[in-house]
């Protein structure tokens, strides 16, 4: 029987919003390329897709199509332009007809991100459930999951090419199914997997007002020497090796599982009911110019210092339940401090040498945009995962100017803040005859009060987009120092209240030496608190 067609170039399976957040008629990827100045983004169904479709589809059918950016002025031009020229749609056609067999999704040679004719020794296929991480699939059980494993959904075409997108970067690690021609497999599985690429990081994308000002402000600069292949341009065999990326293209879209999707014709018509996950390439070390994330860097010791070796440095992953902003010193750690213990990703470092060269104005609404995915039991199943989206002032990710120091100033007042409500409750607490609550259980005020600070923030953040001036600058900051001692002093007032009058006389205690004191009287934490809101907020310091 012949293989169904399904051609990720005209198909519609990518689904784009317009500027208002209205999604539009779905589209091919040729057609989303031809419009990309027109499309705010693409919907999705689960948010890490979106550094799934980008790393693996539209950057690098971009980049290998048409090159990267020789220099920031080549870029700058580009940018201003607003759309993909016609000289370079012409290119890109040429590009996605020339490889047009390998984007049909059901090719019986070279399916698309797959391996044609994967096969297991029983031939057994699985439930396409397992592409889907909201899914219940073995080990992986979501508390709210609709179906069992035994009812595995329906995948219309152009799901199964986004879940398949996105097994390839966030697949959970442990056991993999053997594949027919994988020598490494032994009694039908293969263990010892890693999680996908993406799993491993804090991916963080810089994201513009357009489709396409988000793919140029996602492309390197200067890179034409480490570019590499995609995987279409290469032939994969069930057999996998662990290795290093040859090149960018290659990292973008490594094949970290071997899969082939079986397609069937249903009452709803075409649609992916099994799969085969295989074990696939095991990216030997995340590479130092991986463009998608921040790092943490090692305090160099005496022997590091040393050595002419460069100090090490590991990805940044995000922490569940932080918002992005909270990390907002590792997202503005420059490449040039030298000490910081954090690094930037170098793609925001490279938006800071475009401002400074003022290749790109400082008012423009860039937004840092965040993905990440926990997982449990030995990284083999999927507990949360991680998204977020804040405004960035570009003129923040240069180390001299006033708008960087203003923001780090204002997201290390709202956790000093956090802290201070902390201690607080602390006090009244222990004046109670209690314990305070630990700082991994239970919720304290000070997390109550983040939460109060965030959209404060995040308009305090786009408000710096705009800033142009000094008084508007200090303004700015006064009015944030206000709207946060308000907050602040609005959560104390709830603490104060769960406390009983005995507080307010204090609690005598025994003392190391055998006598007694009074703790921690009303008074005295009161005190100590409007210390601290005075010490953290200098502005509104006469405030009260």
């Amino acid at each position: 029987m012949a293989m169904p067609v399904f051609d990720l170039v005209t198909e519609g399976w990518l689904r784009p919003r317009s500027g208002d957040g209205q999604t539009i008629e779905s589209m091919g990827l040729r057609e989303v390329l031809h419009r990309a100045g027109d499309i705010a983004d693409i919907s999705v169904e689960l948010p890490t897709q979106w550094p799934a479709l980008l790393r693996q589809v539209l950057l690098p059918v971009v980049v290998d199509a048409l090159g990267a950016p020789a220099d920031r002025r080549a870029w700058a031009d580009g940018f201003v332009r607003g759309a993909f020229s016609e000289a370079e749609l012409d290119t890109l056609d040429t590009y996605l007809e020339d490889h047009r067999s390998r984007f049909d999704l059901f090719h019986a040679e070279t399916p698309f991100a797959q391996v044609a004719g994967l096969r297991t020794a029983k031939g057994e296929t699985k439930g396409s459930g397992l592409l889907v991480a909201a899914e219940a699939t073995g080990n992986n059980v979501p508390l709210f999951s609709a179906r069992t494993e035994g009812d595995p959904p329906r995948l219309a075409p152009a799901d199964a090419a986004l879940w398949l997108l996105h097994a390839q970067c966030w697949d959970t690690a442990a056991i993999k199914t053997g594949a027919v021609g994988d020598p490494m497999a032994k009694s039908g599985k293969t263990t010892g997997n890693p999680t996908g690429p993406l799993g491993q990081l804090g991916v963080v994308v810089p994201t513009g007002r357009t489709l396409y000002e988000t793919l140029l402000l996602n492309i390197p600069i200067g890179v034409q020497g480490r570019l590499g292949s995609p995987q279409w341009r290469r032939s994969i065999g069930p057999a996998w090796e662990s290795r290093t990326a040859q090149g960018l293209l290659d990292l973008w879209t490594w094949q970290s599982r071997r899969i082939r999707l079986v397609p069937e014709q249903t009452a709803d018509g075409l649609c992916v009911t099994g799969v085969i996950v295989a074990a696939g390439d095991r990216l030997a070390m995340t590479p130092d110019w991986e463009p998608h994330t921040a790092w943490r860097v090692d305090k160099p010791t005496k022997k590091t210092r040393k050595s002419a070796k460069p100090v090490p440095q590991r990805p940044l992953r995000h922490m569940p339940g932080k918002a992005i902003w909270r990390g907002m010193n590792a997202l503005l750690a420059s490449e040039a401090e030298e000490s910081a213990a954090f690094r930037t990703s170098e793609l925001l470092d490279q938006i800071a040498g475009l401002e400074a060269e003022e290749l790109i104005d400082d008012r423009y609404p860039l937004r840092a945009e965040t993905f990440g995915v926990v997982y449990g039991n030995q990284s083999a199943i999927v507990e949360d995962v991680l998204h977020d989206l804040t405004p960035l002032p570009v003129a923040a990710l240069r180390a001299d100017a006033d708008v960087r120091f203003a923001v780090l100033e204002a997201t290390e007042q709202a956790e000093q803040l956090a802290q201070a409500l902390n201690y607080l409750s602390a006090d009244l607490r222990r004046a109670s005859g209690l314990e305070p609550i630990p700082w991994d259980k239970g919720q304290r005020p000070g997390e109550r009060l983040l939460y109060l600070l965030d959209p404060v923030v995040r308009r305090l953040l786009r408000g710096l987009q705009t800033v142009q001036d000094t008084e508007t600058l200090e303004r700015g900051r006064a009015a944030w120092e206000q709207e946060a001692r308000r907050l602040a002093l609005q959560v104390a007032d709830s603490v104060h209240v769960a406390v009983p009058e005995s507080v307010f006389a204090g609690r005598e205690t025994k003392k190391s030496d055998g006598t007694t004191a009074a703790a921690y009287p009303l008074g005295v934490a009161v005190n100590d608190f409007y210390r601290r809101l005075d010490r953290i907020l200098p502005r509104t310091k006469n405030e009260r």
